[in-house]
Formats: C-alpha cells, sequence, structure tokens
C-alpha cells in the first residue's frame, strides 16, 4: 500500500486549474497503489480553498497555515512540506510543475534522499512504483523515468491530465498546522504581479500571442487590443521574449509554459518545435502569417496567409462588434 502526496496551489483564495487536475491524478495513483491520496496546501489563509480538493476526490488535506508564509520563500515552503511528509509518509510526492513546483521538490528530493522527474506529461503506477514520462531534447523526444527510491517524486505539466468531473457536494476534511518555518536567510524586497485582468497562461481559456514578426515591444499594442476583444491572455514566443518585446511570464513554450486553451491565436509565429510543444493540444488553433510556408499552418485548425498588422485590427473591430463591446 502507497500512499500519493500532492502539493495544491492557492492564489488569492482559489485554487489554480492546474492543482485541480493534479488532485485527480493523484486520486487515480493512489486507488493503482491501494493507498490513499494527501493534499498539502502552503500559506497564509488557505484552508477554505483547500476543502474544494474534496469535490476532486481528496479526502484529506493538510494546511499549513502562517504569516510568514504570505509570500513564496521556497527554503520556508519546503520546510513546511517536509513536515507534512514526516506525517504521512507518502510512497509518492507530486508538485505542478510551475514557479514553485520546480523550485520546491528539489529541495525536498534533496533532503529526503528521493529520485525526481520534473516536467512529466504522464504518470503511471507499473510494478508498484511510479513510472514517468518526460520529454527531452526540447519536446523532440520522450523518455520514461523509472525510480530505484523508496520515496518517489515528480513535477507534473500542467494541462497534460484530464480534471475529474467535480462533486460540488463534497468537501476534503481540512488539517490547519501552523508553519514552523524557522528564520529565512532571504527577505524579499519586491514583488512584480502580472498584468492586471490577465488570466495566468496556464489557465487560460483564450490565448492571442505574438511572435518575432511583430518587430518591437510597441507593436505588440495590436495583440493586447485582439486580446482585449475576446477577455484574452496574451502570449508570446520565445523569438519575441528574446528580443525583449515582452516579458518571459508570457512565453509559451518548452522554455517557457505549456497551455490548453479553448483557443490559440498565434500572430506573426512560425512555429518552431519548441513553440509547439508548448500549445498543440489547443483545442482551436489560428495561425495568422504571411509566410504560407510556415510550420505553424502544419498543426493550425485554421490559417490566415497576410499581413498581421492590416489583419489584426480588423479582427479586434469585427470582434467587438460581435460581442458588444
Amino acid at each position: 500500500m502507497g500512499n500519493v502526496l500532492f502539493i495544491a496551489e492557492v492564489e488569492n483564495g482559489k485554487l489554480k486549474g492546474y492543482s485541480k487536475e493534479l488532485a485527480s491524478k493523484a486520486v487515480e495513483l493512489a486507488s493503482q497503489c491501494e493507498g490513499q491520496a494527501y493534499g498539502v496546501v502552503i500559506g497564509e489563509s488557505v484552508a477554505q480553498a483547500a476543502e474544494e480538493l474534496g469535490q476532486y476526490g481528496v479526502t484529506q488535506v493538510t494546511a499549513v497555515e502562517g504569516e510568514s508564509l504570505e509570500s513564496y520563500i521556497g527554503e520556508g515552503y519546503a520546510k513546511a512540506l517536509l513536515d507534512v511528509v514526516s506525517q504521512t509518509k507518502p510512497q509518492i510526492i507530486l508538485a505542478s510543475a510551475s514557479g514553485s513546483g520546480k523550485d520546491i521538490l528539489p529541495r525536498v528530493a534533496f533532503k529526503l534522499k528521493a529520485g525526481l522527474a520534473t516536467d512529466c506529461t504522464e504518470l503511471k503506477i507499473e510494478n508498484g512504483k511510479l513510472k514517468a514520462k518526460r520529454p527531452i531534447f526540447a519536446g523532440k523526444a520522450l523518455v520514461d523515468v523509472t525510480f530505484v527510491s523508496d520515496v518517489q517524486m515528480a513535477s507534473a505539466r500542467p494541462n497534460s491530465f484530464m480534471v475529474k468531473q467535480a462533486d460540488v457536494t463534497k468537501k476534503a476534511q481540512v488539517n490547519k498546522v501552523a508553519a514552523t518555518t524557522g528564520g529565512s536567510k532571504v527577505k524579499i524586497k519586491e514583488i512584480q504581479t502580472a498584468e492586471k485582468g490577465m488570466k495566468d497562461l496556464s489557465e487560460a481559456e483564450i490565448i492571442v500571442s505574438g511572435g518575432r514578426a511583430l518587430g518591437s515591444g510597441e507593436n505588440f499594442k495590436i495583440i493586447r487590443e485582439l486580446a482585449d476583444s475576446l477577455g484574452a491572455t496574451v502570449g508570446a514566443s520565445r523569438a519575441a521574449v528574446d528580443a525583449g518585446y515582452i516579458s518571459h511570464d508570457h512565453q509559451v513554450g518548452q522554455t517557457g509554459k505549456t497551455v490548453n486553451p479553448k483557443l490559440y491565436i498565434a500572430c506573426g509565429i512560425s512555429g518552431a518545435i519548441q513553440h509547439l510543444a508548448g500549445m498543440r493540444t489547443s483545442k482551436v488553433i489560428v495561425a495568422i502569417n504571411k509566410d504560407s510556408e510556415a510550420p505553424i499552418f502544419s498543426k493550425a485548425d485554421y490559417g490566415i496567409v497576410g499581413d498581421l498588422f492590416q489583419l489584426l485590427p480588423i479582427l479586434t473591430r469585427k470582434f467587438k462588434e460581435l460581442l458588444g463591446k
């Protein structure tokens, strides 16, 4: 019998979408191990949000709370997770491959001398142990990862698994624990937030992305205007980010964020394999590019060959008319 412990993330009092996805996967794995799935939520005031995990089959959640956890600091959150691990003694520990997940798990894996597979797109139980699949060589190949350690750890790429149908009548039993993070060597001097009013790329239902063809950061204005008309989030290719047109938190792709929106509009993006690896599971892909041979068209459901500087203002105006904005 092996238990599964997973980290759920809360932002502004609400569970992140990819944490619901991870909860569903943890319950599935626990059933295969004939064990139980335990959730852990870490933050200042997270207990109420933790109850929602019950909708996805999780019965018990530990909420580690305290003022020292108001802002994310890796060493403090890792210490909080280790305390929960010592109590629940899980066989498998999971987190999303988010910024914090990628920071916490290596710290904990080192302390536990446990194997860690990162950025996984598939997780299953084989011969009583966790088996993971993860991309390598910028998504050009997939590798299977098996473990020899007693404790197996993995971070899961957001939007890789199905979310279990929520049962809104159920709530998880939440055990509140006071944080004992100790003195931190790190002090937060400034927190820079994402653009106001825009959803995180990993959770956005509509994304409008721009590429190097925009030519400048100023020209990203037409991307933002189109996104605003649709209530969408702004994304970008690595080339646009590397050129300094827009910040890295907008980057979609192998070295950015993996997305799974209902609608993805790629504007002036050629479609390098690294970018496709981050958005190819989008429900509907629309490509706008003046190069009819651009690789992005091979993945697109709809393609428009033309000058984006002429086409995007027209699309923006038409969407505003249709949506009454």
